[in-house]
């Protein structure tokens, strides 16, 4: 028995990282058909038992913009730089959505995958990775409700401009999911060693959503102030896509590209913490 174990020839080999920089990024691509069955597993999962399903994509929004309409620009007359109330909130809700969901969906996955992980191998970002494609799911939803609301606004002459911006969609899409997902890495990798730092995340989601221009655009800041926006990696990619369908605002270019290099240090270093954490959350969980 001992001969025949000698004699085959093994097609893969699964050893522990090497180094710091050690990712083996190119081994998630063995992995596409796994990712594909989290992207299900998620997908279904979220509304498995739920009596609307996906309808809540359409219900929160819609929801969230009313009464955004009736505090910010009912009672405290926060200003849209003349667009319509329900297109603003909107188009900040839908892509601040899309950023959040894939943080939150990855600030845990370390804590809420141990069984699996303490099974079978396979690599552990591919978790992360199919988080944010399936809030790319949602993100879809939620866009098509926006684009009925906007397109009905836009043939009743609302003082609605699309530009070339636009075009950046796919680049606004990327760079949020990588962000989200970047710090959602640090969350779950050192919420092994500190456990209340998952309470911290669901606060300081709530105190990032206030700090970037959603119910308010940034010509409401005075502009002593304006340039501390800036100083928020979202902002830049909200204002992107809000000016790219309504015209409204600007096309924050020097605070975006500051935005992308923020992402890759903060991607960066949390791939370091994750595949650290990973190596010894086992023993810990």
């Amino acid at each position: 028995m001992t001969d025949i174990v000698k004699d085959q020839e093994w097609t893969t080999t699964i050893r522990p990282t090497s180094g710091l920089l050690d990712f083996r990024l190119k081994e998630l691509l063995h992995y596409k058909f796994l990712m594909f069955l989290f992207v299900r597993r998620d997908f279904v999962s979220q509304y498995k038992q739920t009596v609307l399903g996906p309808l809540w994509l359409v219900i929160q929004p819609i929801f969230t913009t009313g009464i955004y309409s009736i505090i910010f620009g009912g009672l405290a007359k926060i200003p849209t730089d003349g667009v319509p109330q329900p297109v603003f909130y909107m188009a900040g809700i839908t892509m601040w959505s899309y950023f959040s969901s894939c943080l939150n969906g990855t600030s845990n996955v370390l804590t809420s995958n141990a069984g699996t992980f303490g099974k079978v191998y396979f690599p552990r970002l591919t978790v992360p990775i199919s988080t944010t494609v399936t809030k790319l799911y949602n993100f879809m939803i939620q866009l098509i409700l926006f684009l009925i609301v906007y397109m009905v606004y836009m043939f009743r002459g609302a003082a609605i401009r699309p530009n070339l911006c636009l075009l950046l969609l796919p680049v606004l899409l990327v760079h949020s999911a990588l962000l989200g997902m970047a710090v959602g890495l640090w969350s779950s990798a050192l919420t092994i060693k500190y456990r209340d730092l998952s309470n911290l995340v669901g606060f300081g989601m709530g105190l990032w959503m206030w700090a970037t221009p959603i119910v308010y655009p940034i010509s409401f800041i005075p502009e002593k102030y304006r340039f501390l926006v800036y100083f928020n990696p979202v902002a830049p990619i909200v204002e992107t896509f809000r000016f790219g369908f309504t015209g409204a605002g600007s096309f924050p270019y020097v605070s975006y590209l500051a935005s992308l290099g923020v992402t890759a240090a903060v991607l960066f270093v949390g791939l370091i913490l994750f595949y650290r954490a990973q190596q010894t959350f086992i023993d810990v969980v």
